[in-house]
């Protein structure tokens, strides 16, 4: 809340207000804007404040809680890259850690991960080790609502990380019953992503693991195409057809 009210007042030094049904320049005040307008118009700012870069990273996250907008997790990863980059590490994660353990939607958080951190090799393994694989065995032994939030939510756009770094965080998420269902959405996404990764053998074992309603949708048809040891869904087109096919 500290963080959404600091970018509130930062909003309003450079003239930009909220209003009913949306925001105002104090030049223009009968020209209404939409949050995703804001969001283009000013998070790059952000980066050019006279403050450290802690602070910066602190205000860019207080925007994304104002304005819900994914464009302003672009410009936290704009900044990143940048020459002047990378951003604080402890507080980058930290701002991600926090809103994905929120109790409130965070889909443009989600979406950041996914098509942004995850797709991305050069990002992938620290991204999800610091979301997620750094903590997960303190997710199962001392699960908390806040924790499992951010399990769940992770564990379920984590189809574009490489296998061989997420493994072992599904490994240990399949030890918590309460999680069986995201790691299955998560083994999911990792079939159907565009970038998605699995080892077959690998995946089929642990989908064997999970406790699921047998009546799980895509459950038999993932398995199947699993068993036939099927990667990815865009390197065989027709074998997830043929699985659901073979289960009607």
């Amino acid at each position: 809340m500290h963080d959404r009210e600091a970018a509130r007042r930062w909003l309003a030094d450079q003239g930009v207000r909220e209003v009913r049904g949306g925001w105002v320049r104090d030049e223009a005040p009968d020209v209404l804007l939409t949050a995703d307008q804001v969001a283009h118009g000013w998070a790059a700012d952000v980066f050019a404040e006279d403050v450290d870069a802690a602070d910066q990273v602190r205000l860019a996250f207080g925007l994304l809680d104002l304005l819900d907008e994914y464009w302003v997790t672009c410009e936290i990863r704009f900044a990143d890259d940048s020459p002047e980059g990378p951003l604080p590490a402890g507080v980058l994660w930290d701002g991600y850690r926090r809103r994905l353990e929120a109790d409130r939607d965070v889909e443009a958080v989600c979406y950041s991960l996914w098509v942004d951190w995850f797709e991305d090799r050069a990002t992938s393994a620290t991204a999800f080790a610091e979301v997620l694989g750094n903590d997960i065995d303190r997710v199962v032994t001392e699960p908390s609502d806040a924790l499992l939030r951010r399990a769940r939510r992770v564990l379920e756009c984590s189809g574009p990380v490489p296998w061989t770094v997420k493994e072992p965080a599904y490994r240990t998420a399949a030890r918590l019953p309460a999680l069986h269902p995201a790691v299955f959405l998560g083994l999911r996404a990792s079939y159907h992503d565009l970038y998605g990764d699995l080892d077959p053998p690998a995946a089929l074992s642990l989908l064997d693991r999970l406790d699921l309603p047998p009546d799980t949708r895509h459950l038999a048809p993932l398995r199947h195409v699993l068993a036939a040891g099927h990667r990815n869904h865009h390197r065989s087109p027709g074998a997830w057809d043929d699985a659901v096919r073979a289960g009607s």
